[in-house]
């Protein structure tokens, strides 16, 4: 490696290149994250970490980013901003009969986009750099991304969990270059959350049992986007018309007034993703949803959770005879699973109007007996 590269100089060179690239922020910390592995393994052993499998896989790998990578000395971490302009969050919130989506999935997906900007930093180093060994990370690998990014000074863990920036608040992605160079460290920012414990009080689920300490399986991000299988009961109505994600905890923070419309084309929303009718996105054959979702983070939890997030959100409506109407005719050629779905969805809306046609009393009967309907 060479011994007469300037590495302060070096790092004020590798953030402009950071800011040429498109990234919103950049700092450089240490590999040591010793201090998170007890709290790391406290929430693994609550099984917090729900179904998500893949968070105890590596053990304690995810503090030690010198593991990922032989010989890495620093963390390179970025920051890019992604809220989309005119997001039309509370308007889509408020109106039961949109869809409300997460408002970093209503664009395109953001993995690929940021690995290959993180992969042209990684190259521009290089140039620098004779014997450089570096590798990209954008939600690819174990590795403990925030604490990382607070280590780097892009802003301080809130109460909520995630990284907030007194300029820009938390509406942000995060991604690493690890690099064997013994670059400056940045320095950390002081938390600024105070007493404030908005986002605890908003969550819909309480899912934030604890300031900092997050129940996955509560979580409406989880249960909607990596939870297979049946949405537990007891979560349905909280829901509401959110059916992919949730944003609320980060709506509610009060250090998200700063946020600022990101000018990433490739964030703004889809038009069919912007402010949904849950009937028009329920209606969508799987060929038009694998259509409608390319190349977005959406496509990920398939057609069949698709349909099962939309029918809880169609229950959560106010009565119509439209989606009564929408909730039957689809049960005939959905999975056992959206059925469920679709049966609770069609039991809520009948609450709702006091009235049970005799078809979907017949199918309704049916259910609560374990015995196929036919009708």
């Amino acid at each position: 490696m060479t011994q007469s590269v300037n590495y302060q100089q070096l790092a004020r060179q590798i953030e402009q290149w950071a800011n040429e690239l498109g990234f919103s922020g950049f700092g450089i910390c240490d590999t040591d994250l010793s201090s998170h592995e007890a709290t790391f393994q406290a929430w693994l052993d609550k099984d917090y970490h729900g179904g998500m499998e893949y968070m105890a896989r590596h053990g304690m790998m995810r503090a030690r980013p010198h593991e990922l990578l032989p010989g890495t000395l620093r963390v390179i971490s970025v920051r890019l901003d992604y809220m989309p302009p005119d997001a039309l969050i509370v308007s889509t919130m408020q109106d039961p009969e949109s869809g409300y989506i997460s408002r970093y999935a209503t664009g395109r997906d953001y993995h690929k986009m940021m690995r290959n900007r993180l992969k042209k930093l990684g190259q521009k180093i290089e140039e620098c750099v004779d014997g450089l060994s570096a590798r990209p990370f954008v939600d690819s690998a174990p590795i403990m991304e925030r604490p990382l990014a607070e280590k780097s000074g892009l802003g301080w863990t809130g109460k909520h969990s995630l990284i907030i920036n007194e300029k820009v608040g938390s509406f942000f992605f995060l991604g690493e270059l690890l690099v064997n160079i013994p670059l400056p460290v940045s320095s950390p920012v002081e938390e600024q959350c105070g007493s404030c414990v908005a986002c605890l009080t908003i969550c819909p689920t309480q899912a934030i049992v604890e300031p900092y300490v997050i129940d996955g399986n509560r979580c409406l991000s989880y249960i909607t986007i990596e939870k297979f299988g049946e949405i537990p009961l007891e979560f349905r109505e909280a829901m509401g018309n959110r059916i992919y994600g949730c944003d609320d905890c980060q709506l509610i923070c009060p250090w998200n007034k700063f946020t600022k419309a990101s000018d990433e084309d490739d964030f703004k929303p889809r038009k069919d993703l912007h402010s949904p009718q849950l009937l028009e996105l329920f209606s969508w054959s799987e060929e038009s949803f694998l259509k409608r979702t390319e190349g977005s983070p959406i496509r990920r939890i398939g057609h069949e959770r698709w349909l099962r997030n939309i029918a809880v959100a169609l229950g959560n409506a106010p009565y119509r005879p439209e989606i009564i109407q929408a909730l039957e005719s689809k049960r005939k050629s959905v999975s056992e699973l959206v059925q469920e779905h679709i049966d609770w969805a069609l039991t809520q809306q009948h609450k709702k109007d006091g009235k049970v046609s005799r078809k979907t009393a017949r199918m309704l009967k049916s259910v609560a007996r374990g015995m196929p309907d036919h009708s």
